[in-house]
């Protein structure tokens, strides 16, 4: 039985359809328990006891970020529940339906996968309760837990719990996480973490913590992790190796119906498929590992990719939808122009410790080409009934910008663009880029003149634009004040502004809650308080009127009064008070006056 915190939908965007189709493909039968009641034990005994056991997931994100603001206000809408309204799982979905398993099931193995887990398999800051929690593994009372992508650890369990053994023979694979007593451990090579009571206490442990799991994610390199929780052992075998691109192949190539089931019409279907039915992922891992991303944690820096034969076969497919018109709405992946490993040593060595591929400036050895990812756009192109083949995730500028070629950027331009090009500088201060893994931004200056140069070239109206982000660590408001005016002047009028949101997983949540730099362990300044979150957030959007007291406060605060008032460089004009306080005051008293008196 796999257990979800979202609602059904058999799309390969969607990771509990993967799960469930390489399961039934393997031969398993699989009852799909969607956001079940967790008030009562009725949902889970209908189908009764599994002959193998449970797979439980909170869904395709985090449970808490699906219920939760940045500000912790709770959500109205959740695009992966039938009829989008929020409510349909509880806070914690993982440990709140593994417990409520044990109370009907005790003696049923409860395998926990997917991003909530995983993200949470060690002892982790937790936003929402802003406190530290121990591995997700002994909050739930799970047998096992699988991090990762999880398809070949799946596979592996089923069949092993299919040739009946028990869940405790299950400790030897590759991508899981077990816990056992410490009298019971048999001591092997591997790398001890600071433990939970270590880094509940000390900050400084939390952050060398945090840096080595990171450290320790690599499939080539990455070795067994030990993390101590008061009599048990947590322990985390090495990442099981990403699928190549056969085993790729196979995945997207199940019989997805690519839709929700029939019976969630009457609410009105579940919105988050809707952007993504006619999308196509064509690679996986992502090796710019910016530091407030969780995919180097979770999915891996390193990039597989799908056969050129594989992506068209499954955009043939849409042809046979009624209601495909045409249009592939995506070629991507976590990043879109990515085909190649990052460089040939990391083949044989992993990829390098501490360091970044891009980030502050790009590795002279990392091999960079589009001509494989232009050859599969254009024979998508070519396609009879395809009219567009657009690319809206993630397209990485600064890889891009390394390319001697122009061949790849002016064919995005010319074919691949819907009006708008959406990349990501987050910010433009170099001081906070640094601390975010990002590039600085005269990377971005270069790609948006070349854009703008082939856009024009092209007599295409297009535009490019950029997510920003506000209150990430190392961020103080004169870096807030740097930002928009780097704005202003680049004639940018962000309509939404995204707040760090500080979720298990990633260096940057480390940073929010040490105070500390994990590779440096020197100090960070965070900006955690609302006053100060709400002014660097204004501050992007100047240009509102309701923002400006706001923008006013954080101008004086920051000491920037200069930006006040009529000028060509100013953000807000000066309210009436202050106005009247800058200018020289008319004195009937005047010494003049006086004087000629």
């Amino acid at each position: 039985v796999y257990v979800s915190g979202d609602s059904y939908v058999d799309h390969p965007s969607f990771g509990a359809a993967i799960i469930t189709r390489v399961l039934e493909d393997c031969g398993m039968r699989v009852a799909f328990l969607a956001q079940p009641d967790w008030r009562k034990t009725r949902d889970f005994t209908q189908f009764g006891r599994p002959r193998l056991g449970f797979m439980v997931s909170a869904g395709n994100i985090d449970s808490m970020v699906a219920h939760y603001t940045v500000a912790k206000r709770k959500r109205h809408d959740d695009a992966y529940t039938a009829g989008g309204k929020n409510g349909r799982r509880p806070d914690r979905a993982v440990t709140v339906y593994c417990r409520k398993i044990r109370e009907c099931y005790p003696d049923s193995p409860i395998i926990i996968g997917g991003l909530e887990a995983s993200l949470r398999r060690f002892a982790h800051y937790d936003y929402w309760s802003d406190s530290v929690m121990p591995s997700i593994l002994f909050d739930s009372g799970a047998d096992l837990l699988v991090y990762g992508m999880g398809e070949l650890q799946t596979v592996e369990i089923a069949k092993r719990l299919s040739e009946g053994y028990p869940a405790e023979a299950l400790q030897d694979i590759r991508g899981t996480c077990f816990k056992v007593r410490t009298k019971d451990y048999v001591p092997k090579s591997a790398v001890e973490l600071p433990s939970y009571e270590r880094v509940r206490e000390s900050k400084r442990d939390y952050a060398i913590a945090a840096r080595r799991e990171l450290e320790e994610a690599d499939a080539v390199r990455g070795k067994t992790l030990i993390q101590r929780h008061g009599n048990y052992l947590l322990l985390q075998n090495p990442p099981m190796p990403p699928l190549d691109t056969g085993q790729l192949d196979w995945v997207y190539s199940l019989p997805y119906m690519r839709w929700y089931p029939e019976c969630y019409e009457k609410q009105g279907g579940v919105p988050g498929v809707r952007e993504v039915e006619f999308s196509i992922t064509h690679n996986r891992g992502c090796f710019g590992a910016c530091n407030f991303c969780s995919l180097a944690f979770h999915q891996g820096r390193a990039v597989t990719v799908r056969s050129e034969e594989s992506v068209i076969k499954e955009a043939g497919s849409f042809l046979e939808n009624p209601r495909f018109k045409g249009y592939i709405s995506d070629v991507g992946g976590p990043t879109a122009n990515f085909r190649l490993p990052s460089c040939e040593k990391q083949l044989r060595l992993g990829l390098c410790k501490n360091r970044k591929c891009l980030a502050p400036t790009p590795c002279p050895n990392m091999q960079v080409s589009h001509s494989e990812y232009l050859g599969l756009l254009r024979k998508l192109r070519s396609l009879d009934g395809i009219k567009k083949v657009f690319i809206r995730s993630g397209i990485r500028f600064d890889y891009l910008m390394e390319d001697e070629s122009d061949e790849f950027f002016s064919e995005l331009i010319k074919h691949h663009i819907s009006g708008q090009l959406r990349v990501a500088p987050e910010h433009c201060s170099a001081a906070v880029l640094d601390k975010m893994g990002k590039p600085h931004i005269e990377v971005y200056k270069r790609f948006c003149d070349r854009f703008y140069s082939l856009t024009g070239r092209a007599k295409k109206d297009q535009y490019v634009v950029p997510y920003l982000m506000s209150s990430h660590p190392g961020s103080r408001l004169k870096d807030a004040v740097e930002l928009a005016l780097f704005c202003k002047a680049e004639n940018i009028h962000p309509k939404q502004v995204q707040d760090f949101y500080p979720t298990p997983g990633t260096i940057s949540t480390a940073m929010f809650y040490t105070e500390l730099d994990p590779y440096t362990l020197e100090p960070v300044y965070v900006p955690k308080a609302e006053s100060e979150k709400a002014m660097q957030r204004a501050l992007l959007q100047y240009f509102i009127p309701e923002n400006k007291p706001l923008v006013v406060k954080a101008l004086i605060k920051a000491g920037r009064r200069d930006l006040i008032g009529s000028g060509k460089k100013c953000l807000v004009t000066a309210p009436a008070g202050m106005a009247d306080k800058q200018k020289p005051k008319k004195n009937k008293y005047s010494r003049y006056s006086r004087k000629k008196k």
